[in-house]
């Protein structure tokens, strides 16, 4: 039977609550694979794994009670292996990246930050710093609307003065939070927001960071800034080496955001 994994530890990380359950319905039994100085949290994977809600919160609780307990290296929901075998015979090809990761990550947790404009807000800053396009849109008033390329003038400067305001929040945001934590994962442009960043924070250092946050929504009022952690250090395993061998479950793979 393949074999789930639902994250990677130090063969010292204490032990799981006895009886605890995984994804699966009915749910599978958390067992643990020792490996030298490592350990695999696993279960075994049941068959048809799709990302229901369910499941990504059983995946999500079992991370979470091996985190609470000490440093977790967290895979992705999905993460499946041939057998128990091939993930001790990861844990012992890649014992140093891991065991280096685990170093670096101790006593560490990760906060998501992702923002967007509030539209009226925005717009109207964008007519405040931008006296051309304040006098077009005045213009336009006046003549009772303005015309056909009038109206597409204006509304491709609007646009274009939104989307350079996107650009000026995004990097405002991350260097404002970037002094609270010890590293920083840009998450991939196309995802709909205009800043997608997540923070390896250290837990004595929290206040800190949610205090930066709180802030951040003062200073700049017009972002719509949400705040997700704090979360299993997903974005700082780096995916490329610590990927364990196997199939992963509808696109899984190690860290996300």
């Amino acid at each position: 039977m393949s074999t789930y994994v639902y994250g990677i530890t130090a063969a010292s990380h204490p032990a799981l609550p006895e009886g605890m359950g995984g994804v699966g319905d009915p749910a599978r039994p958390v067992r643990v694979l020792r490996q030298g100085e490592l350990a695999a949290v696993v279960s075994d994977a049941p068959e048809g794994l799709r990302p229901k809600r369910r499941e990504l919160l059983a995946h999500q609780n079992v991370l979470s009670e091996i985190g609470a307990a000490g440093c977790v290296l967290p895979m992705r929901f999905g993460s499946v292996a041939p057998d128990d075998d091939s993930v001790t015979g990861v844990l012992d090809e890649r014992a140093e990246h891991y065991l280096e990761r685990l170093q670096a990550l101790d006593d560490r947790v990760e906060y998501n930050v992702k923002a967007n404009h509030v539209e009226e807000a925005v717009l109207h800053h964008v007519m405040a710093g931008n006296p051309e396009i304040r006098a077009l849109a005045e213009a336009n008033r006046q003549s009772g609307g303005g015309g056909y390329e009038d109206k597409i003038r204006l509304g491709e400067m609007v646009a274009a003065a939104v989307k350079a305001k996107e650009s000026e929040d995004g990097t405002a945001l991350e260097n404002a939070l970037e002094g609270a934590a010890d590293a920083v994962s840009v998450g991939p442009e196309s995802t709909g927001w205009l800043a997608n960043v997540s923070y390896l924070v250290k837990r004595e250092a929290a206040e800190e960071f949610l205090a930066a946050v709180e802030q951040v929504r003062k200073d700049m009022p017009h972002l719509d800034v949400r705040l997700n952690g704090p979360l299993p250090p997903y974005s700082f395993v780096e995916p490329g080496p610590a990927e364990p061998a196997g199939t992963s479950a509808g696109g899984a793979e190690t860290g996300t955001r």
